[in-house]
């Protein structure tokens, strides 16, 4: 029989961050999350879970110190995905999701895939130069990896910023730490998600792009129950047909 202490334990969602293991605990049980809340995404956030506040404070917190600190942690012990996906802005994926979110956008690819995804137009000339340069190099801190692809410049980081979102929101390169490059803020460092993550990419290339909403959908209707078809549509891309086809009770 569990003890007094055990039954009275607070669930996933309710116990606030304060660790790496809540961290860990939350995502597993959101499934998928923002690092911070983004007006307009309906999605849960780490630092709600360590705060329940709903907006970000003027100043930089405690808990934003926190949640930053577990955004390099985490995927670096290869414990959660993160990158910036929904929205262009800092996501959880849990490492069970996944591969329904690397199925549903195609990106299950393989370490050396960039020529043929160049080829097809399903990636940017940039993005295709990242891709190749830590494949054949390995993770890389952000200074390091926009030199080996010759964006030094000014107009060269611009660049490297619009292919690395490009690369994130496609879930083809994860964020895999930090690394003290300069005397200021910590610089990003950058994996490829095949290789960081291989079980998951290989189970991926098993799931239909179909199941692979289902599946997702079924999550999100646990997080927000009276989601209809349309918000889903709207915070992952989908078609309307494709929206409405995930939901067993509604008919197109």
């Amino acid at each position: 029989m569990p003890s007094a202490k055990t039954s009275k334990s607070k669930s996933p969602e309710k116990k606030p961050v304060r660790t790496a293991a809540d961290a860990i605990r939350f995502i597993e049980h959101s499934g998928f999350c923002l690092l911070f809340p983004v007006k307009g995404v309906a999605l849960p956030s780490l630092y709600y879970a360590a705060t329940r506040r709903m907006t970000l404070p003027r100043t930089w917190d405690k808990y934003c110190q926190l949640v930053w600190k577990l955004k390099d942690e985490l995927p670096r012990r290869r414990r959660a995905f993160y990158a910036k996906y929904f929205k262009g802005r800092g996501s959880f994926l849990s490492l069970k999701m996944l591969p329904y979110f690397l199925s549903q956008e195609d990106s299950a690819v393989g370490l050396h895939d960039y020529e043929e995804l160049y080829s097809a137009g399903r990636i940017t000339h940039g993005a295709r130069g990242i891709w190749e340069t830590l494949a054949r190099q390995g993770p890389m801190a952000t200074l390091e990896l926009r030199h080996a692809c010759k964006m030094e410049t000014k107009a060269g980081n611009i660049r490297f910023k619009k292919a690395m979102l490009e690369l994130q929101r496609r879930l083809i390169v994860v964020h895999f730490g930090s690394e003290q490059e300069t005397a200021a803020w910590a610089s990003g460092r950058f994996e490829l998600t095949s290789r960081a993550f291989p079980k998951q990419a290989k189970l991926a290339r098993t799931i239909s792009r179909e199941k692979a909403h289902k599946i997702i959908a079924a999550k999100y209707l646990l997080l927000r129950p009276d989601a209809s078809p349309m918000d889903l549509a709207r915070l992952f891309g989908w078609s309307r047909v494709e929206a409405v086809a995930a939901f067993p009770s509604f008919k197109s």
